[in-house]
């Protein structure tokens, strides 16, 4: 079983995976459906390692929108046809950064309680 360490991990490698192509701007990502699909499935591993964790982590950290991150994994994955791309555009640019500097808070708590320990 994978530690909540490990799942925050997935979430950062994630979210650098999707920055890696979102700096090329909306334009290249509504034209290049390759960057879609790796966007796309990027955000599906957030999702998922999200719904993973544990409620001691999800339950300390209310202010992230778990459920809204999972159901968007649920989406992506089964109503792929129904995807929304400019909404997936607008979670790039506006939540995924957001997400990234809330997850680095809560890996420096965890480092922070371990080194108390």
């Amino acid at each position: 079983m994978r530690l909540d360490r490990e799942r925050l991990q997935d979430i950062l490698e994630a979210i650098q995976k999707i920055e890696q192509y979102a700096q090329e701007g909306k334009i290249r990502f509504e034209q290049d459906e390759l960057i879609q699909t790796w966007t796309l499935y990027h955000l599906q591993i957030i999702g998922e390692a999200a719904g993973r964790l544990s409620d001691e982590i999800r339950n300390r950290n209310k202010d992230i929108p778990w459920p809204q991150i999972i159901s968007l994994r649920n989406i992506i994955v089964h109503n792929y046809f129904g995807i929304d791309l400019e909404e997936i555009w607008a979670t790039v640019e506006r939540d995924v950064p957001v997400l990234l500097e809330q997850i680095k808070t809560i890996e420096r708590d965890i480092d922070s309680f371990e080194s108390e320990q």
